[in-house]
């Protein structure tokens, strides 16, 4: 729990420079509360006051009208859990969001709420590198590490959600081998069983010498299948891979 402070402790604390004189001794501490949207921010003064002419440079020096919320702290109507990047980018001096970071829109409208240029660029930036990634389909090959031309490639045009169906299998693989990492060679874009037979039943990831499996390749394909379906992909059709490191595979296609 944020740590409150009544208006008139604030106000001790507060730079007053009418004239231009020197700021004293407290201003090097002075520390601020906000309220956001019912959420309490404490920073310094200088953080706040860092980009002139912003929204809460002028606020805090008492350029703009202020409203206090019942403890004396600065009241500002806005989203309260996004502001957090906010001040984190006023702090540090660039933009960071976490993977899969959804409302960089909403983020958009925060930053020229508050009037910083600065943060407004970044967050465009941001999002058209998302959109350029976005559109570059990226896949994951699921395959044998002797003969590559058996196996399985799965493209999709979100890596996040490649990434999600690589720790699934890995994670599925793993907890039917004792010797996990050994069987496996795993790099960003592929997964390679040291392990594979080919039997009427369709080819199996082998995991030992005795033919133990871990999953066939229908399993992976139901299991990657109903991961796209709950993060809301489409797939678009089942086709043969004529093209890239596979052969000859089947592969799935995924797109939102």
């Amino acid at each position: 729990k944020e740590q409150k402070m009544d208006r008139s402790e604030a106000e001790k604390t507060k730079c007053k420079n009418p004239e231009g004189n020197e700021p004293d001794e407290n201003c090097k501490v002075s520390l601020i509360t906000l309220n956001v949207g019912g959420y309490l921010y404490m920073t310094e003064r200088a953080t706040l006051t860092k980009y002139t002419d912003s929204f809460l440079e002028a606020l805090v020096n008492g350029k703009i009208h202020n409203t206090l919320d019942t403890d004396g702290n600065y009241f500002i109507d806005r989203d309260g859990l996004l502001f957090r990047y906010v001040l984190n980018f006023l702090r540090n001096g660039e933009l960071v969001l976490p993977e899969g970071f959804q409302e960089s829109q909403i983020l958009l409208l925060e930053a020229e709420f508050y009037q910083l240029n600065a943060l407004v660029d970044a967050i465009k930036t941001y999002c058209e590198k998302q959109q350029q990634v976005a559109t570059e389909a990226t896949f994951l090959e699921i395959t044998d590490y002797h003969d590559r031309s058996q196996g399985l490639k799965i493209f999709c045009n979100s890596p996040n959600f490649i990434s999600k169906i690589k720790t699934r299998i890995v994670q599925v693989s793993k907890s039917r081998l004792d010797g996990f990492p050994e069987e496996f060679v795993i790099s960003s874009t592929v997964i390679q069983f040291k392990h594979f037979i080919k039997s009427e039943n369709g080819t199996r990831l082998v995991l030992k010498e005795d033919n133990t499996f871990v999953c066939t390749l229908e399993t992976v394909k139901f299991e990657t299948i109903m991961m796209a379906f709950k993060c809301r992909f489409k797939l678009l059709t089942s086709l043969d891979c004529s093209k890239g490191s596979i052969a000859h595979c089947d592969a799935l296609h995924f797109i939102k």
